[in-house]
């Protein structure tokens, strides 16, 4: 088994484990074990074609490795102050790292996602996703629905309200994909959203109606697998915002209704 660094260095491109997580050296426990999940997330071997899964067994078992070192205190120290990693003390070949990292981020319900939209809809933290998405894609309207949690087509003459204003307001770089985006470029991405909803309203009637058929008919369009398509959707808010549920008594985003 190669060092982890050399092992870095060869699947990512760096040798920086902070790099690795896409988080910056002075990140909270919660930012690290937060840029663990999401970038684990699109390496996850069950989240890959068969081609690419020898590729991603190697990178997802290199991320758990990297994260076993940044989310603990005394090796963290040790690599932050010399740059440097006791590979002895990596205990890689004995562990599961599916089930390491399923520990770490239980599945979400449902019913946790129709609560966690609630909230999220109009926060501050939409509103930093959102800004941070236009920055990101420079502007691009059809990656900015695609990639803010729970977006529809609904949303968007509000997202594009907000992003004006802020651009007035200069707090906003100006972008000529966003404040020049042709008619067409707006009525093709309309056009297909109604196609996405027509086809959840068919799978809708599939799976029988109801509430939470419905979510589930938003979740599983467009995808060649339904089950991984729901998958897919539940990893997006749990890279994001899941949370071991404590074990006492018994006893949370791209919701994307477009895919």
């Amino acid at each position: 088994m190669s060092g982890l660094i050399e092992s870095c260095q060869g699947l990512f491109g760096t040798s920086d484990l902070y790099e690795v997580l896409g988080v910056v050296k002075t990140a909270s426990d919660k930012e690290v074990k937060r840029g663990y999940h999401k970038v684990s997330l699109k390496v996850h071997p069950d989240r890959v074609d068969i081609k690419d899964k020898e590729n991603a067994t190697q990178k997802f078992q290199t991320l758990g490795r990297v994260y076993a070192v940044l989310s603990d205190k005394d090796r963290r120290g040790l690599y932050d102050e010399s740059g440097e990693i006791d590979d002895e003390d990596d205990v890689s070949e004995d562990r599961d790292w599916n089930d390491y990292w399923r520990l770490l981020f239980p599945k979400l319900s449902f019913e946790d996602i129709n609560e966690f939209e609630k909230k999220y809809k109009g926060s501050e933290e939409e509103l930093d996703d959102l800004t941070s998405t236009y920055v990101e894609y420079e502007g691009d309207m059809d990656a900015i629905m695609d990639n803010v949690l729970c977006s529809t087509v609904e949303d968007e003459p509000r997202f594009t309200q907000i992003l004006n204003d802020l651009i007035k307001k200069k707090k906003l770089p100006k972008f000529e994909k966003f404040t020049k985006e042709t008619k067409k470029n707006k009525t093709s991405r309309q056009k297909k959203a109604q196609a996405e909803a027509l086809e959840a309203e068919e799978m809708l009637q599939e799976l029988g109606g109801g509430e939470k058929n419905s979510l589930q008919a938003l979740i599983k369009k467009n995808q060649q697998s339904r089950e991984q398509q729901a998958d897919s959707f539940l990893a997006d808010l749990e890279a994001k915002y899941a949370q071991p549920k404590k074990k006492a008594k018994s006893s949370t985003a791209k919701q994307k209704s477009k895919k």
